[in-house]
């Protein structure tokens, strides 16, 4: 397994890590807990250390599945990833986000409880809220480090200047935002803003909530249940529109006899050794289509073709409505 650096602060994971919000939450059509929890334990076998989940994933029930798949002498041979930052009611019903200190300090012990650890690797704060300085919620993560609590900090969809104020306080590790071919909007603020600032790139959503890999269907055939029924790029036209782009991708793939899911994590981990994407699944047999992407090598003329395809702006849709959309620090 390749490694890559997350920040200047010694933190080091596997080159591509695993988001396991779908083995809980989110999306349809998931291969049900015993796959999960085999799907898990065979990542962590094949050396990915890098393992994603938070609080707000059930909400809850994520953090609790990690910890019965992390027992037995597992847990220390993960980075382990957790997430605070939305109030969530005690029927688990989301209505905003809260991220004032004593909310840190609450969040980050119900997690350790809940993981069944002594110690978060990577704690973020999920989206950044407007409502509180964020000089009080990273000087309340920082208060956990010195703690033993917590051991690197990130923060997730923040754009420049709040990167800027909070690495002021104390030392980020890693931006955890949406980036991959069909979502580029960090490019050309936020990437160079932490490549100077020494902090490293972790891509959620790497392909593009399935769609990348050619195997999507629109809004209107996915089941109730399934959340990308409201995100915009899945909708009708814009769905149509964007099954477009794919034919550039797969023309890349075919050529070199890969798939187009491990075109797309190429894709990105060619965008720098501080890139380090996090893809999700809950089945074994796309654990291993997926860490094929780290024996593919793109050309020069692969990446230029990708990026023409892909450019920003060729994509139909906004990444999120406008309650998520709402909800980015940009």
């Amino acid at each position: 397994m390749q490694h890559r650096p997350l920040g200047r602060q010694g933190l080091e994971v596997s080159a591509l890590g695993l988001g396991c919000m779908g083995m809980s939450f989110a999306y349809s059509g998931g291969s049900g807990p015993e796959e999960s929890a085999a799907t898990l334990l065979e990542a962590i076998e094949l050396g990915v250390t890098l393992i994603d989940t938070a609080e707000v994933y059930g909400p809850f029930t994520n953090e609790r599945f990690l910890a019965d798949c992390l027992a037995g002498g597992r847990r220390d041979r993960v980075v382990l990833a957790t997430k605070f930052g939305f109030r969530i009611g005690a029927d688990g019903r989301i209505s905003g986000l809260d991220s004032r200190p004593e909310r840190v300090r609450e969040a980050v012990e119900a997690s350790l409880q809940r993981l069944g650890t002594d110690r978060i690797d990577l704690l973020y704060q999920h989206r950044v809220d407007p409502a509180v300085p964020i000089e009080e919620t990273v000087g309340a993560m920082a208060a956990l480090v010195r703690a033993g609590k917590v051991r690197f900090l990130g923060l997730s969809e923040a754009g420049p200047a709040t990167l800027r104020r909070a690495h002021a306080v104390h030392p980020v590790s890693a931006l955890q935002s949406e980036y991959s071919l069909w979502e580029r909007g960090l490019e050309r603020e936020i990437l160079p803003t932490c490549r100077e600032l020494g902090i490293g790139i972790v891509p959620y959503s790497p392909l593009g909530r399935g769609f990348l890999t050619g195997r999507a269907r629109p809004a209107d055939e996915l089941p109730e249940d399934d959340y990308r029924r409201t995100q915009p790029r899945f909708q009708a036209d814009n769905f149509a529109a964007n099954r477009g782009l794919l034919d550039g991708l797969e023309a890349v793939a075919g050529r070199l006899r890969a798939t187009p899911a491990q075109v797309a994590l190429a894709w990105l981990l060619a965008q720098g050794p501080d890139v380090v994407p996090i893809f999700g699944t809950t089945r074994r047999t796309r654990l291993a289509e997926n860490l094929g992407a780290l024996e593919v090598q793109l050309e020069a003329d692969d990446l230029a073709e990708l990026d023409w395809v892909f450019a920003p702006g060729k994509v139909a849709g906004d990444r999120y409505g406008a309650a998520g959309l709402a909800m980015l620090d940009r």
